[in-house]
């Protein structure tokens, strides 16, 4: 079915867009090109690129003394793997059905980069926190992602198979019905869903269940105020304020030396340009005294990602976080991004795809050429506790990753067509669990080969 043509009327074109109702129908006739159960085949064509290549182009750009620490920390499981692997999947998704149907894609969607923060209000919500590889794209890419890390994470647990797969299962159910729900609201009412934690957690009905999840709740976010990764601070009497060396991991890179504060002055300066006029008088407020590089994550290991100490008087300090920002790795299978700096594909992904976004968000290039997006380092940010997860807390935390991953492409997507086309039934989520079965194998075959490159030397690894 295709949208009416627009009308005219007094001399004017009236645009008449297609009814919920309508819009449903389109998107139920593409089950005709793009079955539902098509999506639970996975196999490795014939061309597929090898695996080592991959993650050795993916490479290129880093700082070559951290990708021995980047592998280090992929070779520990195939989840770990799977993590530090983006690239590797995105070119496998490039060759999975799609209904053709596109939102603004989170492109590296598993389950560790969901997570709570604060936002402006001071409220925390449940979202997604890492949308460095966004990029509009189909929107099946993120739900097999989201779904397979699910089931690489139970393997890793050591919880029984039927467990991994109802975790799969809930968290496509959750993706389907609340997209249903999403369908039927109105543009703005979209816009402003969130999901609060307190209420989440507060809803549990088990009362015991929800009292060790509030205290749960309550001790990751002191954690988060006090994270041992954190910056410290030293200063000596009469002293400016520096970053502490914490090498590997924090540290000021020597081939830039004094340089390093000047560049970073240039490149602020450039990061307030790309504020509204209220956050620049905000910033303003604040004087840059030191950087040092940070290493984060798995995926981003390598990468120029920096702390910068900012100073608004003796007491009042903030820590701003500069992450490098890199072509998507979807970017050779969906498109590439419209926007000339890849900070402001992230900054605008981030908009797109979370309820609250930090007010400190914003865009740069520094005198080397080098993309980055800015935010606050940590705002009350709390990861969910995967590795301590047994397996009704693992279905229930697949519930909330679903639930969102929904919410967030309803923001940019068409709710109602893509709805229509997952129905009521449950045909899509028994196939999206068979292909997080089929593509786990997968994972851990490319795991078990580059485990074998570590170990024979062909690959450096780094075990911290």
């Amino acid at each position: 079915m295709k949208p009416k043509e627009p009308i005219k009327k007094g001399g004017k074109l009236a645009e008449s867009r297609p009814s919920q109702g309508e819009l449903r129908a389109m998107g139920k006739s593409l089950r005709e090109k793009c079955p539902r159960s098509s999506h639970a085949v996975w196999k490795a064509p014939d061309n597929r690129p090898d695996p080592l290549r991959l993650l050795k182009q993916s490479n290129v750009g880093r700082r070559p003394e951290l990708i021995h620490i980047r592998f280090g920390r992929m070779v520990r499981t195939p989840f770990t793997f799977y993590r530090g692997a983006a690239l590797n999947m995105a070119a496998d998704l490039a060759t999975t059905p799609a209904t053709g149907l596109r939102v603004q894609s989170c492109g590296d969607c598993h389950l560790l980069n969901f997570g709570a923060y604060a936002t402006p209000e001071r409220r925390v919500v449940f979202d997604i926190n890492d949308l460095d590889e966004t990029l509009p794209a189909p929107w099946e890419w993120d739900v097999k992602r989201l779904a397979a890390s699910f089931l690489l994470a139970c393997r890793e647990k050591g919880l029984h198979g039927s467990d991994a797969k109802e975790a799969v299962q809930t968290c496509v159910r959750a993706y389907r019905e609340r997209m249903a729900e999403y369908s039927k609201m109105t543009v703005l009412e979209i816009w402003y869903a969130s999901i609060d934690v307190e209420k989440l957690l507060a809803g549990i009905k088990d009362a015991e269940v929800r009292r060790r999840k509030l205290k749960r709740f309550a001790a990751a976010r002191a954690k988060s105020l006090s994270d041992h990764h954190y910056p410290v601070i030293k200063a000596g009497a009469g002293q400016s304020p520096t970053i502490k060396d914490n090498p590997p991991l924090i540290f000021h890179p020597r081939e830039l030396g004094e340089n390093l504060l000047k560049i970073g002055r240039e490149t602020l300066a450039g990061y307030r340009k790309s504020l509204p006029e209220d956050r620049r008088a905000l910033i303003d407020r604040f004087e840059l005294k030191d950087i040092a590089l940070k290493v984060v994550g798995v995926g981003s290991v390598g990468t120029w990602c920096s702390v910068a100490l900012m100073v608004a008087s003796k007491e009042d300090r903030l820590f701003l976080q500069a992450k490098e920002a890199r072509p998507s790795v979807l970017e050779a299978y969906a498109g590439k991004s419209v926007y000339p700096n890849h900070g402001q594909r992230v900054v605008n992904g981030c908009r797109l795809m979370q309820s609250a976004s930090d007010i400190f968000l914003g865009w740069t290039k520094n005198r080397l050429g080098r993309h980055f997006y800015v935010r606050q380092l940590r705002d009350t940010k709390m990861g969910a506790p995967v590795e301590h997860f047994e397996s009704a807390e693992m279905i229930t935390y697949a519930h909330y990753c679903g639930w969102t991953l929904a919410r967030a492409h309803a923001r940019s997507g068409s709710p109602a067509q893509i709805s229509g086309y997952l129905g009521k039934s449950d045909t899509f989520d028994k196939a999206i669990t068979a292909f997080s079965v089929a593509y786990a194998d997968q994972v851990e075959r490319d795991h078990s080969a580059f485990a074998k490159a570590v170990r024979s030397g062909a690959v450096k690894a780094v075990m911290e």
